[in-house]
């Protein structure tokens, strides 16, 4: 499984990134399968420097705040108005509600708002995706929010989405081969309950999960993405990096 970040810029997009948005590819049966893992603002721009937006297979929500799935609007007139002709429907998982939350971000009615362009689906317990194996949990965030836990080929990548520290992000993070964890607090900080992680806090649940390596996103622009990096690095002693646009991993 090979996770390449698109944009990884907290809350909203920063100068040199776009909000959250991952894309991770496997082969499966002869072809390579795609998928999106958030697709917020700013994102569609920069997904086609590593991808055609035509051969997505599916695209994975965590909550429905805008610096994750705005950009689906966008998205919607690509497939919809295509030179080449009006796109296959493809899923689109997320919390329950997506489908009239996005028509209401693009002034649509609700009927048939994006129905025809995407096969809107909600989380109820975990399913197959080609070879992808996604185990959607809930964490604690002021919206309806789910880290995802995928699976291919043996490997296991855990996406903590928006959340506080709770333990639905433990399980989520349960020996994970890679850990994305958002870091949108600073140790310190008047950090309000039930929102989001520190860098320690990333460190905290990469340790306590015995997950094999740390990817640290979600910084926003208006804090220091170095300080996130070390305190994840003090109470977290495996591989750590910071995301950046344009990076690439094995998983």
């Amino acid at each position: 499984m090979r996770l390449t970040v698109v944009g990884c810029s907290g809350s909203y997009p920063g100068p040199d990134s776009p909000a959250s948005c991952y894309l991770l590819e496997a082969d499966h049966h002869g072809r390579t399968w795609r998928v999106l893992v958030e697709l917020g603002n700013g994102a569609l721009g920069a997904l086609q420097r590593h991808a055609d937006p035509l051969a997505i297979d599916a695209v994975l929500l965590s909550h429905l705040h805008a610096d994750h799935c705005l950009d689906l609007c966008g998205y919607y007139v690509l497939r919809k108005y295509h030179p080449s002709g009006p796109q296959p429907r493809i899923p689109v998982w997320g919390p329950d509600g997506t489908a009239e939350r996005l028509a209401r971000a693009y002034d649509l009615p609700v009927d048939p708002g994006m129905t025809e362009e995407f096969d809107f689906r909600a989380y109820d317990g975990a399913f197959q995706l080609g070879p992808f194996a996604v185990e959607p949990v809930p964490v604690e965030h002021p919206v309806p929010a789910y880290g995802l836990r995928i699976t291919a080929d043996g490997r296991t990548l855990a996406y903590s989405g928006d959340t506080a520290p709770c333990l639905g992000l433990d399980r989520v993070a349960h020996e994970a081969d890679l850990l994305l964890a958002e870091a949108s607090f600073v140790v310190g900080g008047d950090n309000p309950d039930g929102l989001h992680l520190t860098g320690a806090d990333c460190g905290a649940v990469a340790t306590r999960a015995g997950a094999r390596s740390l990817v640290v996103t979600h910084v926003p622009p208006w804090h220091d993405r170095e300080v996130a990096l070390r305190e994840a690095t003090e109470q977290y002693d495996g591989p750590t990096t910071l995301a950046h646009p344009g990076m690439v991993r094995e998983v």
